[in-house]
């Protein structure tokens, strides 16, 4: 298995908006490794832009509100009991456009670095260094997050991305931006 999930001091990531993301479960099954999160979004709120994963699949099933979700350009609203699984290569985002809470349980698989990105996120957020549109304001935390999303932005060409936001990533471990992580 990868890192030790279970061992993390914290499990749940409450953020400034109200958002809760919690650390629900993590092992292996007939598929392999998972991680199962809950996302707690009390507000209208974009939850990831259009990003792609060449190795994850991700379900997410709705417990309450709804989840507009688009996949591959195609459009969904789920709602309360529907499931929804993402494959890898489909690019995919997601957001809640309702008042009210939206609860979904997030199913991510392999986990690899989901945990690392979700606590970063937070750990910036929390501490005024993300953009309005939440992204991170210095280059190398930028690059870190690119490199814990485990996938690729949608439009930009791939070896931009690895070449500039991967040179980043590397340039952040190097100054020791994920010994906090």
């Amino acid at each position: 298995m990868g890192t030790v999930l279970s061992d993390l001091p914290n499990k749940k990531l409450v953020h400034p908006d109200g958002r809760k993301i919690t650390f629900l479960d993590h092992g292996v099954d007939r598929d392999g490794e998972y991680l199962l999160l809950e996302h707690r979004v009390p507000c209208p709120k974009m939850l990831s832009g259009p990003h792609w994963h060449p190795l994850l699949t991700e379900t997410f099933r709705i417990k309450e509100g709804e989840l507009k979700i688009v996949v591959d350009k195609k459009e969904e609203i789920l709602g309360s009991g529907d499931q929804l699984t993402v494959y890898p290569k489909q690019v995919h985002h997601f957001r809640n456009e309702e008042d009210s809470e939206l609860i979904i349980t997030h199913r991510i698989q392999p986990p690899r670095n989901n945990w690392k990105i979700f606590s970063l996120i937070h750990h910036l957020e929390c501490n005024g260094k993300l953009s309005k549109k939440g992204i991170p304001k210095d280059p190398l935390w930028l690059g870190l997050a690119w490199e814990y999303m485990d996938g690729y932005l949608s439009g930009p060409p791939l070896l931009l991305q690895k070449c500039v936001l991967g040179g980043l990533a590397k340039a952040a471990g190097k100054a020791g931006c994920k010994t906090w992580i």
